[in-house]
């Protein structure tokens, strides 16, 4: 998703409200009727997110898959965004309600430049999506929850930075890695594992592409690499040169290593004799 942008022709100047109705942003779908034989079940849903901090940033993945109840909705949704040039979000739970959410907020961030002549500090950028969590709380209740993970450059402090949320809007700053989702507690692992202070950017990006790919072998709803359709988890890094994404080429050749890896280690298992 693109960040959204105006000119001199179409800009609406300070009036925000007539910013969101130009950008076709609507307010967050309405809760499905007590009669109309929709559930949550029937909404696609996102998983698996995850971020960590390495020397230069923040590195940020998501998974490509989406689920309602049972069924594969999508293959291929998009769940990481960039908010601004140095910030990002990753997005789980309802995909519909998400999406609205990061449309809103990149252009609540765009405006806001706009309108004061500099960009809102990082923590204000947090602060901002922790509110309008806290107002999808009835659609929360009723188990359309946004669960996102925000991470970004901050540039006053020269260092990545990293925000985990609960469907209330509470706010927690994670001093290395932060996971979201159904598979979250598999990808957790495997960083929490793997994880050191001052990692390389490579190393990073391995560590991530290796949390997500143990969540899928674990969680039916963490999507994995699909080398069969060129579908790959998306991994993007943000650090003091803004918000850059890997080319499908790259995050592939890193699930490939992976999976060459893991077939190694499974053959060397079974040639052990008790």
């Amino acid at each position: 998703m693109n960040i959204s942008g105006f000119d001199s022709t179409d800009d609406p100047g300070s009036d925000f409200t007539r910013l969101v109705r130009q950008n076709g942003t609507e307010p967050f779908p309405a809760l499905p009727g007590r009669n109309d034989g929709i559930t949550a079940k029937d909404i696609a849903h996102g998983t698996t997110c995850v971020a960590v901090r390495y020397a230069d940033g923040v590195v940020i993945a998501g998974d490509r898959r989406a689920t309602a109840g049972n069924l594969i909705s999508h293959r291929s949704i998009e769940k990481v965004f960039a908010a601004d040039r140095h910030s990002a979000v990753a997005i789980a739970g309802a995909a519909g309600p998400a999406v609205e959410m990061v449309r809103l907020f990149q252009l609540q961030l765009e405006h806001y430049e706009k309108v004061e002549g500099s960009p809102i500090s990082l923590e204000g950028k947090a602060n901002q999506l922790s509110g309008m969590i806290r107002g999808n709380m009835p659609a929360a209740m009723s188990g359309l929850a946004v669960v996102p993970i925000f991470a970004g450059y901050d540039l006053a402090r020269e260092s990545g930075r990293l925000f985990e949320f609960d469907i209330t809007g509470g706010r927690y700053e994670e001093a290395d890695y932060a996971a979201t989702g159904s598979g979250s507690l598999h990808a957790e692992t495997v960083i929490k594992v793997g994880y050191r202070r001052n990692m390389s950017a490579d190393e990073a990006i391995t560590l991530l592409a290796e949390s997500l790919f143990q969540a899928a072998d674990a969680d039916s709803a963490t999507g994995g690499a699909d080398t069969l359709r060129g579908i790959y988890p998306i991994i993007a890094t943000i650090s003091a040169e803004g918000f850059e994404r890997l080319s499908d080429e790259v995050v592939g050749t890193k699930f490939a290593e992976i999976a060459d890896r893991f077939a190694e280690n499974h053959r060397s298992d079974e040639g052990v004799q008790l």
